[in-house]
């Protein structure tokens, strides 16, 4: 196995020196790395795969779902612009959503995952900016 690794890293030089690699995209650019740490382990690979053909999980779009909802009502409680209908509807949506998340991870048997539950966590505090304890 060693031969191979020392055949590859010859090749990989000499296409170097040729100038093989010059026309790359991103040539000169520094690499674009993803930060998965609060993707745990077992749940990487399918996260790549899915992200790159361009799918994301339902109970992940309902999160960030219930997020941008739950910003629209403080919005509303805050400005004192919006009718009492408004918010009622938003409230109505809201629950609808946390339904069908609550739904979807217990027919997953996601609700008892602990490493799901931190991965949550860790999208709920990317896309809102505060802990689960309330701290930002």
């Amino acid at each position: 196995m060693a031969i191979l690794s020392w055949l590859a890293e010859q090749r990989i030089q000499e296409a170097m020196r040729s100038g093989e690699f010059s026309n790359l995209p991103g040539h000169g650019k520094p690499l674009e790395l993803e930060d998965l740490s609060g993707v745990p382990e077992e749940l990487r690979m399918s996260y790549k795969i899915m992200k790159n053909a361009g799918l994301l999980p339902e109970e992940v779009t309902l999160r960030a779902e219930c997020v941008t909802l739950e910003e629209l009502l403080m919005a509303c409680h805050t400005s004192g612009n919006s009718t009492a209908g408004e918010r009622k509807e938003l409230e109505g949506k809201l629950s609808l959503k946390r339904l069908r998340l609550q739904m979807l991870l217990q027919e997953r048997g996601l609700e008892s995952n602990a490493a799901y539950a931190d991965y949550g966590d860790a999208i709920g505090q990317r896309l809102t900016g505060v802990e689960r304890d309330g701290r930002e």
